[in-house]
């Protein structure tokens, strides 16, 4: 009886298929992070203080918003499989259920597969390749609606799709930014880069006040329900 052969360690730069980056992936536990982009992977072994404090942040955000909006599902930290080459783990996301028309289905191992309506990122600043590789990754698969926190450059992106092509968003003159998908979820963000928690709050309830999201809230709970 011969010893089984290891599975190889991932490595940042491999070139690997989906299914055999996942395979290594599942055979190391202590990985806190990687992702298959386009094919090569990516890794994160240390997470710094600064990312987990704005991931954190943007979590209760979502989470704010999913306390009016029942049928709104929100994840942190959580693999997605996008296509044969593409395997994410976005910082965060919010989607609807496929019952619900969401794009995004869990698969029989508890894992998503395809996009979800929404997906967040932190980032240092706009070198990294959340706004260069990741952005066209998840501009071809149909991610809706993409946000990215740029720590250092203290700004906020908010790409929606648009025929194709991602346009970014501009704040109103009140420094919000408002879905195009999720009606009601606002972000205020000058209160995300002075870390204002209640501030966060108080712009996602009074979206979520809106003639807009309750048909939006109306509707799911219609579709739930047929």
């Amino acid at each position: 009886m011969t010893d089984a052969i290891p599975v190889p360690p991932l490595c940042p730069g491999d070139r690997l298929t989906r299914h055999e980056f996942h395979r290594r992936y599942s055979a190391m536990p202590e990985l806190k992070k990687a992702e298959l982009i386009d094919g090569i992977v990516y890794m994160m072994p240390r997470i710094p203080l600064w990312h987990g404090q704005a991931v954190g942040r943007l979590s209760y955000w979502l989470g704010c918003y999913e306390q009016h909006t029942p049928a709104a599902e929100g994840a942190s930290n959580s693999t997605v499989r996008l296509d044969e080459d593409n395997e994410a783990q976005p910082d965060v996301l919010l989607r609807l259920p496929e019952a619900l028309g969401g794009s995004a289905r869990v698969s029989e191992d508890d894992f998503l597969e395809g996009p979800p309506e929404l997906i967040v990122e932190v980032t240092a600043s706009s070198v990294s390749y959340d706004l260069h590789q990741k952005l066209h990754v998840y501009r071809r698969s149909g991610v809706q609606e993409y946000v990215v926190h740029r720590v250092q450059d203290g700004q906020v992106d908010w790409f929606r799709l648009e025929r194709g092509a991602y346009v970014n968003g501009t704040p109103d003159a009140h420094g919000l930014l408002r879905s195009g998908v999720f009606p009601g979820l606002w972000l205020d963000v000058p209160a995300l880069l002075r870390d204002d928690l209640p501030g966060l709050r108080a712009a996602v309830e009074r979206g979520c006040a809106t003639a807009e999201h309750a048909a939006f809230v109306a509707r799911l709970a219609g579709l739930a329900g047929s």
